[in-house]
């Protein structure tokens, strides 16, 4: 609890170029609840580097993020933002946690053989002991809260269990964090294959909308969407990228499957098409239009990186002076 308020972490990798469905599955969802809590929302650069990155572009990606956190409605005077890397507080907790997870929980972590099946040719260290380092992000600030996917339920599971491990040795040192149940966002799914996910990574360029897409770009990667030949607008798992196209539409303006249904009933998917389109175009005008004047106004965002990151290396201290006394690091001389 900070201020009368739990804490909630989250964060994201400066890799590749935000897509809708992080906006409409997370981002959007961060503003909603932005109010509730007591929140650090960080660009999490470390994690990035455990695939290999261009240096230059990696910097550029990260302040990309870090301004489209602020373009998208987060407030950096009510909603820590920052960049991980310049916290160094992440770096030493997690070093200290991987001494108390056990090789054996690493090696059940269905995203490393994932991810080192994609990446065979540069299987580290890091991308090993990645959920140690989400445990020390989470557990750095004593978050109550983490808003997680069903692809991070695992990792969240095991910082659960590093902490709950941590305490019985030492006591009462980090908050148990929980689960975000709230509001889910939206789901958005690929536009060329409704079986996976909206993926900044995607070779296909017409399978994701990017956040930075202009109008035009936008609207043809919906009309070349995957649909299916019943030529009916219907909310059901047997036409998955109808389905896809009615979240994104409810999405965007609130209303129901239900809606949506009544509201094409008789019309063609061309139609239906184009005004999902037009509704995404409509979302993402004041993000983009909010993301050019942030990114002109250079001396702004360099305010907001050094004044967050000073706020969030002090709570990330609190926290780190703890955790080094209770394991017998020697007090430093002030």
């Amino acid at each position: 609890m900070l201020n009368g308020k739990k804490i909630l972490f989250s964060g994201m990798q400066a890799t590749g170029n935000l897509t809708l469905g992080n906006y409409l599955g997370a981002l959007k969802n961060w503003v909603t609840i932005s109010d509730e809590y007591e929140t650090f929302y960080s660009v999490v650069d470390m994690h990035s580097i455990t695939v290999r990155q261009d240096p230059a572009e990696l910097r550029k990606r990260a302040r990309t993020l870090l301004t489209l956190y602020i373009a998208a409605g987060l407030d950096p005077e009510k909603n820590c933002i920052y960049y991980q890397s310049h916290v160094s507080g992440h770096a030493e907790l997690a070093w200290i946690l991987n001494c108390y997870t056990y090789m054996g929980e690493l090696n059940r972590m269905t995203q490393f053989k994932d991810k080192a099946a994609k990446h065979s040719d540069n299987i580290n260290a890091g991308l090993f002991t990645y959920p140690v380092l989400m445990a020390a992000d989470i557990l750095l600030y004593q978050s109550d809260v983490v808003p997680v996917g069903i692809d991070q339920m695992q990792h969240l599971e095991l910082t659960r269990d590093i902490a709950q491990r941590f305490n019985s040795i030492y006591g009462d040192v980090f908050t148990i964090p929980e689960a975000y149940i709230g509001k889910a966002g939206a789901k958005i799914m690929s536009l060329q294959d409704p079986s996976k996910k909206m993926s900044k990574s995607d070779e296909n360029i017409n399978a994701s909308i990017y956040l930075m897409d202009d109008p035009d770009t936008i609207i043809r990667k919906f009309k070349r969407a995957v649909t299916d030949s019943e030529a009916c607008v219907r909310y059901c798992d047997e036409q998955p990228g109808i389905k896809n196209l009615i979240d994104i539409y409810c999405a965007c303006n609130g209303k129901s499957p239900a809606d949506a249904e009544k509201e094409f009933e008789g019309k063609g998917y061309g139609d239906f098409k184009l005004a999902v389109g037009e509704e995404v175009v409509s979302v993402l005008k004041p993000l983009q239009d909010r993301f050019a004047e942030l990114s002109g106004n250079k001396d702004y965002i360099d305010h907001v990186i050094k004044d967050n990151s000073e706020k969030a290396s002090y709570f990330a201290s609190k926290t780190l002076r703890k955790v080094q006394k209770k394991i017998g690091f020697p007090e430093r001389i002030r």
